[in-house]
């Protein structure tokens, strides 16, 4: 069964946020908290050992009512059972969208063209967990009878954003593999990463579902060849695998077919590092800790499947960012992680929600008059702090942030980490509640600079009012990963539903890559 379109300007809620916003609109974020003493605890969602405070919002009580009763009218609860259940939601390409059973470990059946893919799963864990195993343990060797002392992963999109931000949020876990990632097809990349490796000992992982995609493709034959001036064309079999669904391009390759893991097209490339696509996970910080991953995403799979509305952390999160983007018309999001192992993630999050939601059409194919997808961007903090924050404090534009921390750091400089959480908290307080006139005088005044008061007060008046989500994990471990990653991806599907769009297509990308084609034969 298809999606149940609904033009979301056409319903009584949008009606009734549209009215809503105009009576709030002029209340600050201060005045909230006055007029409720209890808010910070009111508005908080936990689940285990993640906590969402987005008291922070410009919204009341009414608003997310409102926005609840928004989702409600477009239908989000049947939408979320078609999600789970392997109907073809991405009905422009005909698939399923079901990155969810990557992760599932429920006995219950989920059908693709009536066969249950659960099993296929299950066989591909397996295959991933004794290929990492025998190459982690050195019971793999190389073309030398070495031992592999780094793995090469050569992908695009998808296929290198996901495991290339998990790998570098992960490092503190990985074990003694060096993974490195070549993803563009311009060629000082991948001789950059040749510069830094053995090809006795090295292994090349290729993730491409066509195994036809024109940077991937380039980049593994320079590779090759680069491989094939000290060994054999025998020797391939050693030193390249394939994550991919075209196995005779892969056997052409060179790829012994014991060696090719399956991709399926009901997996989006974005959302499908859950998939033998994280085998370079699995490499690099062992089988057990990618389990934990997929295991942190399934628990929230459930949560966002069984909370009401109003407790659910994806849902809350995607209905206040269509609050901003349609009602206040802020255009963008900062994703500010406070933890410098995930300075990946405002790229990958880029890719996921912008090649997701960037959409002007909608699930009838007629042009929307709403606006759709955010401009997703953000770094770490303490860094951005020197940087970027300027204009989300003092600017003229409205960027509502999302802030990640950890209460726990995993190398134990417990005084850096108080330092480190002051900030967060001291960042989410400023953006709220600012600095009014008065207190840039007394401070003025206190400092001996009663002179330049006329001169300096308005520059140093911060107006507040400028909203923001803390999101708090215990700590930063594979699981706690998972369930970052899935709360957005649950928020994009959300999104894509409230907008009437499909989520799961990217024409966008094709273009280009067309044209691209025609001039390199001109």
């Amino acid at each position: 069964m298809a999606l149940i379109n609904t033009n979301p300007t056409q319903t009584e809620s949008w009606k009734k946020l549209t009215e809503h916003f105009n009576q709030l609109n002029t209340t600050t974020l201060t005045e909230l908290f006055q007029e409720d003493s209890d808010r910070a605890s009111k508005f908080k969602i936990a689940l285990d050992d993640v906590e969402l405070d987005y008291s922070k919002n410009k919204i009341s009580k009414e608003t997310l009512d409102l926005l609840v009763g928004l989702a409600n009218d477009v239908q989000l609860k049947d939408a979320i059972e078609k999600y789970f259940s392997g109907d073809t939601i991405n009905a422009t390409e005909g698939r399923a969208v079901l990155h969810t059973a990557l992760r599932s470990t429920s006995e219950e059946a989920i059908l693709v063209d009536g066969k249950d893919i659960k099993p296929k799963v299950q066989t591909t864990l397996r295959k991933i967990r004794a290929f990492s195993n025998k190459v982690i343990s050195g019971k793999w060797k190389g073309y030398t009878g070495k031992n592999i002392t780094d793995v090469v992963n050569i992908g695009i999109g998808g296929s290198d954003l996901g495991p290339d931000m998990v790998v570098e949020a992960l490092k503190f876990y990985k074990n003694k593999l060096n993974v490195h990632f070549v993803s563009n097809v311009e060629g000082d990349h991948v001789a950059e990463v040749l510069r830094k490796i053995n090809p006795e000992t090295t292994l090349f992982v290729i993730v491409s579902k066509t195994f036809t995609t024109q940077e991937t493709i380039s980049n593994a034959n320079t590779i090759k060849n680069w491989f094939l001036k000290s060994a054999s064309i025998f020797d391939v079999a050693k030193h390249f695998v394939a994550v991919s669904t075209n196995l005779e391009a892969v056997y052409d390759f060179g790829i012994d077919k014991n060696n090719v893991f399956p991709m399926w097209n009901w997996v989006g490339g974005r959302f499908s590092l859950w998939s033998a696509v994280g085998l370079s996970i699995s490499l690099a910080v062992g089988f057990d800790n990618f389990k934990e991953l997929l295991q942190g995403a399934e628990e929230v799979d459930s949560h966002f499947k069984e909370a009401e509305f109003d407790q659910n952390i994806p849902v809350v999160l995607a209905l206040l960012s269509v609050w901003y983007n349609n009602f206040y018309g802020a255009e963008t999001e900062a994703i500010l992680p406070y933890t410098q192992y995930l300075s990946k993630l405002p790229a990958y999050l880029q890719q996921a929600i912008m090649e997701s939601n960037g959409k002007s059409v909608d699930r009838n194919g007629d042009k929307i008059t709403y606006q759709t997808g955010t401009i997703i961007w953000g770094s770490t903090g303490t860094n951005m702090q020197h940087a970027f924050m300027q204009l989300v404090h003092q600017g003229t534009k409205l960027i509502p942030a999302d802030f990640i921390g950890y209460k726990e750091s995993l190398h134990g400089y417990e005084d850096h980490h108080r330092k480190l959480m002051a900030n967060y908290e001291a960042q989410m307080q400023a953006l709220a509640f600012g600095k009014t006139k008065e207190e840039v005088h007394l401070e003025l005044k206190t400092n001996g600079d009663l002179d330049k008061v006329n001169q300096l007060l308005p520059f140093k008046v911060f107006e507040g009012n400028r909203p923001s989500n803390a999101i708090l994990f215990d700590k930063l471990t594979p699981k706690s990963l998972g369930k970052l990653i899935a709360i957005y991806e649950h928020k994009i599907f959300v999104q894509g539903i409230i907008w009437n769009i499909y989520s799961y297509d990217q024409f966008g990308v094709e273009l280009g890559k067309e044209l691209a084609k025609k001039i390199l034969k001109n």
